[in-house]
């Protein structure tokens, strides 16, 4: 069975953070391991806290896991300290991570921002080079380019600005266009777009860190990265599709839909 290793922060409401991740690798009938760098009060509402766990306990959460259950691949959602960065930076190069999907999360699906501000350097210099691919979404792209990014063409441009930044690819994801949901993946000076169909659900709580664990559930199984992201986005469809409506603001989805 491949292991797969979580670095995030914990949703109170099980429908982001560590709970979608784990729920996303058991669908994906795989074995999840964790490092919490964070505890958040939410719902679907918004985020009412966030109390960051100290940086020395996330490291001693890793060398636990790479030095007993080693992971097949890493990936990393909520990291909003510098400390807490330098320290996950560290471990990976120390034990020699594989197969890392960063989601460069910086603000939530209802807008409240989850990193300090002093913490992105250290994201783009120490952490976001170690990684097979990036997803950030079309505010975060904005955030870490500096671009402004209303079109398709937009995506191109800062990906291409991005990308000598980092040795792996970058997908933007498009679900902020007017007009489509067009996903973007640069990726070795090469474009590949991802075209998906509309599906009417307002419940989109946690889908970042879905098809970020997704993609590291696919990588772990020795897909290419276009490969493996085209098998975790049919993934998320259906998570989507599955239509599960809880909570008053935007939902969560529905992982396990097809067990």
């Amino acid at each position: 069975m491949k292991s797969i290793l979580t670095i995030a922060g914990s949703d109170s409401s099980g429908g982001a953070g560590i709970q979608a991740d784990i729920k996303t690798i058991t669908a994906h009938k795989m074995f999840a391991t964790s490092a919490i760098t964070a505890l958040t009060a939410q719902n679907t509402t918004g985020v009412r806290a966030i109390h960051n766990a100290p940086a020395e306990f996330v490291g001693q959460q890793l060398d636990a896991i790479f030095e007993d259950i080693r992971p097949d691949a890493v990936k990393i959602g909520m990291v909003s300290s510098p400390e807490i960065i330098q320290v996950i930076s560290e471990r990976l190069r120390e034990y020699g991570a594989e197969n890392i999907v960063v989601d460069p999360v910086m603000v939530s699906t209802s807008g409240s921002k989850l990193i300090e501000d002093e913490a992105q350097n250290n994201l783009c210099s120490l952490l976001l080079p170690l990684a097979t691919v990036i997803t950030p979404n079309i505010p975060e792209a904005e955030i870490l380019t500096g671009m402004t990014i209303k079109t398709k063409d937009d995506m191109l441009a800062a990906a291409q600005s991005f990308a000598p930044k980092i040795f792996g690819g970058i997908l933007i994801k498009g679900g902020h266009l007017a007009d489509s949901a067009t996903d973007l993946l640069y990726y070795d000076g090469e474009a590949n777009w991802y075209r998906q169909e509309h599906i009417d659900n307002p419940n989109t709580h946690g889908t970042g860190c879905t098809l970020s664990s997704a993609i590291a559930c696919n990588l772990a199984l020795g897909y290419e990265l276009p490969e493996a992201i085209a098998y975790s986005k049919k993934y998320l469809t259906g998570a989507l599709k599955a239509g599960l409506n809880l909570g008053k603001g935007s939902g969560p989805l529905n992982h396990m839909y097809s067990l």
